[in-house]
């Protein structure tokens, strides 16, 4: 059986000791649940307390989705570029707000 193959992967620690990290493979066959055959994981938390701010993923089962602080919604995936910008636009909003 092939395994996915590793895309992207980068991983920061911003000033405040928060992590963002982006992870991305291919998958070797689409599925129901990745239609797109892309299975993705981007992360903005306090990784040393766990607290998530902030995450996008396709875990089996749930199809495309994201969390944002308690909520959790629907993610249209387009393409792993839409991907990386749109989650990099709710960590700045995030951002911005948290300096208001």
């Amino acid at each position: 059986m092939t395994k996915a193959t590793l895309i992207y992967r980068n991983k920061y620690i911003d000033e405040s000791g928060n992590t963002i990290e982006i992870v991305i493979w291919r998958l070797p066959k689409k599925t129901t649940d990745r239609p797109h055959g892309i299975k993705y994981r981007c992360y903005y938390g306090d990784a040393s307390s766990g607290k998530c701010f902030i995450r996008y993923d396709n875990e089996s089962g749930k199809g495309d989705h994201k969390h944002i602080g308690g909520t959790e919604e629907s993610y249209e995936f387009k393409n792993t570029q839409k991907l990386m910008k749109d989650f990099m636009d709710d960590v700045y909003d995030l951002l911005d707000e948290a300096e208001e």
